[in-house]
């Protein structure tokens, strides 16, 4: 049998991307984002709860990640979980999960043409190495 590994997140990025560039000129992102959840408790007091993710994007994703994205920004990502693990320098195992994006929407408003993201909102951005059988996710499809 097999599983299914995909993760959906409408969120705010808590840092500007970071820019990586490997061998063989191959961009990669890295950035934190935000969801929040909001509730009411036993006393009907309203309680917010956020929870950080690690995002990673690669190739065409990372550049536009870089172009246009910023502290702040609300994005749409779809991708999947993955998990590394490392030894520390004193020999400690560490494990950090990251989302591995592959599908990216620009969710923030235009500025009047102020904005440098000028005519992105609301576009959708596909991941060049993800599987083209997969169904594109517009606006108007979003479950939520």
């Amino acid at each position: 049998m097999r599983g299914v590994n995909r993760v959906m997140l409408i969120g705010n990025l808590g840092k500007d991307p970071e820019m990586q560039f490997l061998e063989g000129n191959i961009a990669v992102a890295k950035f934190s984002l935000a969801t929040t959840e909001t509730y009411k408790d036993r006393a009907g007091k309203q309680v917010a709860q956020t929870e950080w993710h690690s995002i990673v994007l690669w190739r065409g994703l990372a550049e536009l990640a870089q172009k246009y994205l910023h502290k702040g920004s609300a994005v749409y990502i779809e991708g999947r979980l993955k998990t590394r693990s490392w030894d520390d320098k004193e020999g400690n195992k560490k494990f950090t999960t990251e989302i591995i994006g592959d599908n990216l929407i620009m969710l923030d408003k235009r500025n009047d043409g102020v904005s440098e993201s000028a005519g992105t909102e609301g576009q959708d951005f596909q991941s060049p190495t993800s599987d083209s059988s997969q169904e594109d996710i517009s606006n108007e499809k979003l479950p939520f």
